[in-house]
């Protein structure tokens, strides 16, 4: 019998991931699994007054969040905004004008409950303007199951000039 192509949500495995105080959230992978192969999507809940991920942006990958419960609040670049149950976020690829990140509303009587759907381009580039940071990812979109070929933290201001290093010297 073939795979069916239909995902019941209620019948997902969350698993849980925290990192420090601000971050919390439990996620399924799920369009991998039923066989897409340029399409990413997870089921993510994120518990009262904490975020899933950094403030980021992607410079390769849409992201598109659809919200189906609890309330919380959309930070856009350097605006915010809030999001409730039957809102749909879109999120270009873009650079940090285009960053964001969902953070559930504290005083919700339940987790901020959303889809993520990504368009799994790869390679990317993650622009983190929190930390200052960059994310290089090959091999595997940010998301992606598979092992990736490439990946790269990079502090923002560590980047070098070009030419540095490259003397021309290939002798062995």
């Amino acid at each position: 019998m073939p795979r069916s192509p239909v995902i019941p949500l209620d019948q997902l495995v969350l698993d849980r991931y925290t990192h420090g105080p601000h971050f919390e959230a439990a996620q399924a992978a799920f369009a991998a699994t039923a066989g897409a192969t340029h399409l990413g999507a997870r089921l993510i809940e994120v518990p009262p007054g904490k975020r899933a991920w950094p403030h980021h942006a992607h410079h390769a990958n849409d992201e598109l969040f659809v919200i189906l419960a609890g309330s919380g609040e959309l930070r856009w670049g350097e605006d915010r905004y809030p999001v409730t149950s039957g809102d749909v976020v879109v999120c270009p690829a873009g650079g940090e004008e285009n960053a964001h990140q969902l953070i559930a509303a504290t005083d919700s009587p339940v987790p901020l409950r959303y889809l993520a759907v990504s368009s799994m381009r790869e390679p990317d580039v993650v622009e983190y303007p929190d930390s200052g940071k960059l994310g290089v990812f090959s091999g595997s979109a940010p998301g992606g199951d598979a092992d990736r070929r490439l990946t790269a933290y990079v502090r923002r201001s560590d980047t070098l000039d070009y030419w540095e290093g490259e003397t021309g010297d290939d002798t062995p």
